[in-house]
């Protein structure tokens, strides 16, 4: 059994279920007890009557609910009056059960002295009304039982929840929290038994912030490191290809590996935009107002060559649109874009850039001429490392990083089908500056 809520409800409901039955049990005994004291000593207290005058036996009677019948007999058992099978068995003062003309009775029995000797004398009751008194102390009793077992239940149900509420709370806010975010929690206000929990969660996220800051730090120092050494890697290559023209072999191999030395480039370039995307590097500070036209129109020229070299016509239509972000992260996210359609595009095909102003806010549109994307996997493709079309080279990261900044400027990316149903259009939806 895992459910706190359970294990509390069946350990208070369970045994205050039971002691509500015992005090049901004592509370019918209280009330019945008292009323069957009340009809014996009704009947004994006639019983006793015609003991003092014996000569006066009435006949059998009846009060509408209860029959009753009256015997008198010697010391012998003749009878002398009354009913002859009326039951005498007992001593003389008691009231006892008994069975008469096929009906339960209570029969009470009382002595008196007679011209010959003592007489006894006793009368028989049906139990019709006790019968019926019973009923209704036990109708009376179950419907009691019912209605504080409701109440009893609600309040353990109650309790239970309201001592639960903190436990509730503390799960809405993690709940609620992105999976980047590992700031502490909130102390404060929090029951004695929960707060050593959150202390201890306290210090496991601090824990993981640590290895996580040391983990990026490693990824953007290592990155950091690798730049130089390949941008010197590429020259040699490109001078050893220019002095090598007219080997066939050797300027194979070093096109191979300038293409190699420029895919590790980008991705070394990209490891380090996504160390600039995490959360935990992210400053408000460096936020500031810019225009999203004139950045796209900066770069330009280089997003432009990228298209030549590929074969891909790269058009652009640009008005005004103010955002408030970080220069070097819009820019990271611009090129992503552009270098995701580039790649995706066969050769011949086209890709659209678009910025301008829609309903108050900026939007940055990438419109391509490539497969698209199915729907079911749009979700798919801004997850780190997931390639669609592995015979296209990359690392898997570009539209990760893309919407890892966008959230950083608490933008959205909506993916959608080129015009007549052909390619995808990226739109990132920044908001009103």
């Amino acid at each position: 059994m895992s459910s706190i809520r359970l294990r509390l409800l069946i350990r208070l409901v369970g045994p205050l279920m039971l002691v509500n039955l015992g005090a049901a049990a004592l509370s019918y005994q209280l009330a019945w007890k008292p009323a069957q004291r009340a009809f014996d000593q009704s009947l004994s207290e006639a019983a006793q009557a015609l003991a003092l005058r014996p000569g006066t036996l009435p006949a059998a009677a009846s009060d509408g609910i209860d029959q009753t019948w009256y015997a008198l007999r010697d010391s012998n058992g003749a009878l002398l009056a009354g009913t002859g099978d009326l039951p005498l068995a007992g001593r003389p003062g008691s009231v006892s059960d008994a069975m008469m003309r096929g009906e339960a009775v209570r029969v009470a029995i009382a002595q008196a002295a007679g011209s010959s000797g003592p007489v006894r004398i006793g009368v028989a009751r049906t139990v019709r009304a006790r019968t019926q008194v019973r009923d209704a102390i036990v109708r009376t009793m179950v419907a009691l039982e019912v209605v504080v077992s409701l109440a009893l239940a609600g309040v353990v149900w109650l309790s239970v929840t309201n001592g639960l509420a903190p436990l509730a709370r503390l799960r809405s806010r993690l709940d609620g929290r992105e999976s980047g975010e590992l700031e502490p929690l909130d102390e404060h206000g929090l029951p004695d038994e929960l707060a050593p929990v959150v202390v201890a969660f306290n210090d496991l996220l601090g824990r993981a912030a640590a290895g996580a800051r040391a983990q990026q730090e490693f990824q953007a120092n290592v990155a950091h490191q690798l730049r130089t050494p390949l941008a010197g890697l590429k020259l040699q290559l490109e001078w050893l290809a220019e002095h090598h023209k007219d080997d066939a072999e050797s300027r194979a191999s070093l096109d191979l590996m300038l293409r190699a030395n420029e895919r590790l480039i980008r991705e070394v370039n990209q490891l380090l935009a996504l160390a600039r995307a995490e959360p935990s590097h992210f400053e408000t500070a460096r936020l500031e107002a810019l225009d999203l036209s004139a950045l796209v129109a900066d770069a330009v020229q280089a997003l432009v060559d990228q298209a030549v070299a590929r074969g891909i016509d790269l058009g652009f239509a640009l008005t005004t649109a103010p955002v408030r972000g970080d220069r070097f992260l819009l820019r990271d996210l611009l090129d992503n874009m552009v270098d995701n359609a580039l790649r995706y595009t066969p050769e011949g095909g086209s890709v659209t850039v678009r910025v301008g102003m829609m309903d108050g806010a900026a939007r940055l549109v990438v419109e391509d001429t490539g497969p698209g994307i199915p729907p079911a996997q749009r979700a798919r493709v801004f997850q780190r490392f997931v390639r669609l079309d592995e015979r296209t080279t990359g690392s898997g990261l570009g539209l990760a990083i893309v919407r890892d900044i966008a959230q950083l400027h608490g933008a959205q990316v909506e993916l959608g089908n080129g015009p007549e149903g052909r390619g995808a259009v990226f739109t990132v939806r920044f908001p009103s500056a």
